[in-house]
């Protein structure tokens, strides 16, 4: 009788640790493809794999601070 209904709410603070171990996973996937993309971009010369590593390090930044902040208010 422990187990928990499918239909009732989760914990709040279950549903957030949870959200922002998945959000911190998205921020880290967006850092490794920044990385890799402006690395690839230097080694061939490409102008545009460099902007696009540099648009995902700008997602990143943004992603880490919003993340930054959530984890302060939780």
């Amino acid at each position: 009788m422990d187990e928990q209904a499918p239909d009732k709410k989760i914990d709040t603070r279950e549903g957030m640790d949870k959200w922002l171990s998945t959000f911190l996973k998205l921020v880290g996937l967006e850092l490794v493809l920044s990385v890799i993309f402006i690395s690839l971009g230097y080694i061939s010369g490409n102008q545009y794999f460099r902007g696009v590593g540099i648009g995902l390090l700008i997602a990143w930044v943004t992603g880490a601070l919003a993340y930054f902040v959530v984890r302060k208010r939780a």
